[in-house]
């Protein structure tokens, strides 16, 4: 995997318009069509993950993870930012994974333990306060 300092300015900015289009995608496979993107309370972790949150043309916003692990989606009223969505993407797939792994399925436990190890590096990265800094009451 390439890491950011690897990667040029130019490179990273293609890295988050591509993580866009595999997020707004990702929605527009589940009818779901992208309005606009709150930047601001977006987030980018280049090139391990980003955390979008996008206003939908109904008018609901929603949360949306993508890079290095699985593409999902939230309700926006999940979490009141990024860093509380990336807890809630967590716990999800724990749960997600625990409900997996109860099946026999070679290749749905398979993807458990992938969800596992992302929902603990998502865990690992909601609480490193040297990429959020002082937590925000």
């Amino acid at each position: 995997m390439t890491n950011q300092a690897s990667m040029n300015e130019e490179q990273q900015n293609q890295w988050v318009r591509d993580q866009y289009q595999v997020a707004t995608k990702y929605l527009a496979d589940k009818g779901l069509i992208t309005e606009s993107v709150a930047v601001e309370e977006s987030r980018y972790l280049v090139p391990v993950l980003a955390v979008w949150k996008l206003k939908l043309i109904d008018g609901t916003k929603t949360w949306v993870i993508s890079g290095d692990l699985p593409t999902d989606h939230s309700s926006a009223d999940v979490a009141p930012d990024a860093r509380d969505a990336l807890r809630h993407f967590s716990l999800k797939w724990q749960l997600q994974a625990e409900n997996l792994s109860k099946a026999d399925e070679v290749e749905q436990n398979k993807f458990a333990e992938l969800l596992i190890s992302r929902a603990e590096g998502l865990y690992r990265l909601y609480e490193d306060e040297k990429i959020w800094g002082a937590k925000q009451g």
